[in-house]
């Protein structure tokens, strides 16, 4: 007896169709050699990281134009990141065609190429095509449905705002968000980088639907103020312009229906005050069974492929030629030192975890609680302050009670 199975069968998982989608290791190839051919416009750099026996790398490249201009400060500065869960392929293939545009191999329908070039020439755009390369490495060994890191944490639950709460729906296989805020490698690689190269604006990008976010994703509202309003309009010609007004706009946890804790993209809000940061979901199969990871998150036929392509690569370049418009010109001089300050909690998060990362020790910081070594941090703070300030005093006394000397000569 023969047994036919159809494409409605719930049962089918669909296999990753490798004529339309590049494997981990081709598509990074393609990139170096992208690189290597326009090295007036493009560079790369692996960043690594370790911590407790578990490694990590994560390609960064850079568009800059002009080989002897390397001041970025003096640029409107943009970081995407794409491939953040292992499971969501079509994102870094919309990261390699976005580099294929800005290298000019690819060009971009309908795009005036002089005006193109005008905007660009202002421009520096660091691309990580793939942040969770261990995590894809997984889903290309056969486990479609996996969105975790390589020892299975969910990265974008690994950030420090409102890092670790749970809501009752819980899943501890999707949303596990590790043993502390930046404990693993490539969050911390992906918190250097931005607090490195300030961006004004960063888009994190994924697959299961079609929405445009902007902040918050652990709560369900929205920031507050000017700037916050001019998110919301960028968004709203984005979905005219490229996305049919198909896509979902607003806050992602007052959009998606549930509220996501520890995100990158309000850490970058939040705590590395990027202007304007957005989570973009460029694709999803609502018909797709909950166990048919692959056609869920990507899409598996050559139009729909192609179109997914065009359209989000194009929504790219309007933020490129647009976002700079929508922000106002006292965001574009470089944040000053107050500005760039991070909290005492993310201050030894940060240091602590770089510091045991980068010798291979034991986090004992961690271990005896990060709550005591606060508290013991903000008591130093507190009692040098005090002593400053007695110092302060007592040299005041002694200057207004010591005894007059004329000034006149005898």
């Amino acid at each position: 007896m023969c047994l036919f199975v159809t494409a409605d069968d719930p049962d089918r998982l669909t296999p990753i169709n490798h004529d339309l989608y590049h494997s981990s290791v081709d598509l990074m190839k393609e990139i170096e050699a992208m690189v290597h051919r326009h090295p007036d416009k493009l560079t790369i750099e692996t960043m690594k990281s370790k911590n407790k026996g578990y490694a990590a790398e994560i390609p960064v490249v850079t568009y800059r134009r002009g080989r002897n201009n390397i001041d970025d400060t003096s640029k409107f500065r943009i970081l995407l990141s794409f491939g953040q869960h292992g499971r969501e392929l079509i994102t870094t293939e919309v990261a390699l065609r976005i580099l294929l545009i800005l290298s000019e191999e690819h060009l971009l329908p309908h795009m005036d190429h002089a005006s193109l070039n005008n905007t660009l020439d202002k421009l520096v755009i660091k691309v990580v095509p793939m942040e969770n390369l261990n995590g894809r490495r997984l889903v290309e060994g056969g486990d479609l449905c996996e969105r975790r890191n390589g020892r299975g944490v969910d990265l974008n639950r690994n950030w420090s705002v409102d890092w670790g709460k749970k809501e009752k729906d819980y899943d501890p296989y999707e949303e596990n968000p590790g043993f502390a805020p930046f404990s693993e490698p490539e969050t911390q690689i992906m918190r250097k980088i931005a607090l490195r190269f300030d961006p004004h604006i960063w888009v994190n990008v994924h697959s299961g639907m079609e929405a445009l976010f902007m902040p918050y994703d652990h709560k369900n509202t929205t920031p507050d103020g000017e700037i916050a309003q001019q998110m919301k309009l960028l968004l709203e010609e984005l979905n005219h312009l490229h996305c049919h007004s198909r896509c979902m706009i607003g806050s992602g946890g007052g959009s998606v229906g549930y509220l996501a804790h520890g995100t990158a993209t309000d850490f970058m809000f939040d705590k590395a005050r990027v202007p304007m940061a957005f989570t973009f979901e460029i694709y999803g199969d609502e018909a797709a069974s909950s166990k048919d990871c692959f056609r869920m998150f990507n899409p598996t036929d050559p139009n729909t492929f192609n179109r997914v392509l065009s359209d989000w690569s194009a929504a790219f370049f309007t933020i490129f030629k647009m976002g700079p418009e929508y922000l106002d010109e006292t965001e574009f001089h470089p944040k000053s030192n107050v500005d760039k300050l991070v909290s005492i909690d993310e201050y030894l998060e940060g240091y602590l975890i770089e510091r045991s990362s980068r010798y291979g020790k034991k986090r004992e910081v961690f271990d005896l609680g990060m709550q005591e070594m606060r508290t013991y941090f903000r008591l130093f703070l507190l009692s040098s302050v005090l002593l400053m300030f007695m110092f302060c005093s007592r040299i005041s006394k002694n200057k207004f009670t010591r005894p007059l000397v004329s000034a006149i000569s005898i």
